[in-house]
């Protein structure tokens, strides 16, 4: 073979073969250690994640061997918390601010205002219907009861019904209105009478007693307890369940407000028991705590696992120069790993020179508790105002100042 053929031979043999582009390998083989080192990076940074949280661990449970202790105080409050007064068997407790003091107070906006009372000029509930009920009240006209509507929206409707009166008086319950805020109870004499907010429609129950006095829904607002002094009973107010009649007895009290609630605080074998009831099973106990109760007030309200309810206390060592015997906001969990909490309605602070003694002393009677703002707020009567009071903070609030003999609050009272 001649020497000027082998340049062309070579050339014919590789002209088919794939020629590589050397800047895209050089792009290729960047990218593939980028990745490598972020790759490094992320299992790195889980690495250190998963050791920090080993270390975290052991020191909860009591492991030294990181020298990591756990902590040995409860962690702050929310913003504003103020540090309770002390603690009555066990549990801590916040004194309200004194009677008379209550409009000085910071307030708790709501369509209530700073002054609830009888509007003027309300306007027909069949014409103005309410969406979603923030307090109903009872006006008078010689000795029967017109039912008013407030709304969220702050704007007021006149139920076109006329209200007998009850054993107590006006047939008005704390616990009235519906969880949905579309519905209202009353008592009556033999029956249990149903106004809707909505289309102003009523329904009348009727119950094998006539001495009925007090009435509370059940969370699922189909259903609502109502009882008297040796009755009580469940009342279906939509469909109730498979065989289950409109009206069935249940588990009557001495105290017509302590059968009256999805949750009940009342006294059990020398304790105070947090109870709950279910449809299927009746009243259930779900807490028990030591409490100085002589006599309990109002019915009792559940804010998400908490319950509230007012007792008169026998003696409270913790209350100096009380006036009265001390009445006491008591809010119970049933779940553990919250704590009970307790508000005292101080006693009223004695005249000094240049002033005036305060409205009225916080005499037993005077309060009780209408209902929940949220789950850590409890709304409160307290004599002619309703305060706020947060569970969680121990901050007091003054909501409306009260121009009516008495209301019923419903969750419409958010705004």
């Amino acid at each position: 073979m001649r020497r000027e053929d082998v340049n062309p031979l070579l050339v014919q043999a590789v002209d088919g073969m794939f020629e590589p582009d050397l800047a895209d390998a050089a792009w290729t083989a960047a990218v593939g250690i980028r990745r490598r080192r972020r790759r490094s990076r992320v299992i790195a940074l889980v690495a250190i994640l998963v050791i920090g949280a080993v270390i975290a661990l052991i020191a909860t449970l009591g492991g030294g061997k990181a020298g990591i202790a756990p902590p040995t105080t409860p962690p702050p409050g929310p913003p504003g918390a103020v540090q309770p007064a002390g603690q009555i068997s066990g549990m801590d407790f916040w004194v309200a601010p004194p009677s008379g003091s209550e409009r000085y107070l910071d307030h708790l906006d709501t369509p209530m205002g700073e002054a609830l009372k009888l509007p003027d000029s309300p306007a027909n509930l069949g014409d103005s219907p309410v969406k979603q009920i923030a307090a109903v009240v009872l006006a008078s006209h010689s000795g029967s009861y017109d039912p008013l509507l407030l709304g969220n929206d702050g704007k007021w409707s006149r139920a076109d019904v006329r209200l007998s009166a009850i054993g107590t008086g006006a047939p008005l319950s704390s616990g009235a209105v519906s969880p949905n805020g579309a519905l209202v109870a009353f008592p009556q004499p033999g029956q249990v009478l149903v106004l809707s907010a909505l289309n102003a429609k009523v329904r009348q129950i009727d119950v094998p007693t006539q001495d009925l006095r007090s009435v509370s829904w059940l969370p699922d607002g189909n259903r609502l307890l109502v009882s008297g002094p040796d009755a009580a009973y469940r009342v279906v107010i939509g469909s109730g369940g498979y065989g289950e009649r409109d009206v069935t007895p249940v588990e009557p009290s001495s105290d017509p407000d302590a059968a009256t609630a999805p949750y009940r605080l009342d006294d059990a074998a020398g304790r105070v028991a947090l109870s709950q009831y279910s449809v299927d099973g009746g009243w259930a106990p779900s807490a028990a705590v030591q409490l100085p109760v002589a006599s309990w007030v109002g019915q009792t309200f559940g804010g998400g696992p908490t319950a509230a309810r007012l007792f008169i206390a026998d003696e409270l060592p913790q209350i100096t120069k009380a006036d009265a015997p001390p009445q006491v906001v008591a809010a119970i969990s049933g779940q553990r790993s919250l704590p009970d909490r307790l508000l005292v309605l101080g006693p009223s602070p004695p005249p000094t020179a240049g002033t005036l003694a305060p409205d009225v002393a916080r005499a037993p009677g005077c309060c009780l508790v209408l209902g929940w703002y949220d789950d850590n707020t409890v709304l409160i009567q307290v004599q002619s105002w309703v305060i706020a009071w947060g569970v969680r903070s121990g901050h007091v609030r003054r909501v409306t100042e009260l121009e009516v003999s008495g209301v019923a609050l419903g969750p419409g009272v958010r705004g």
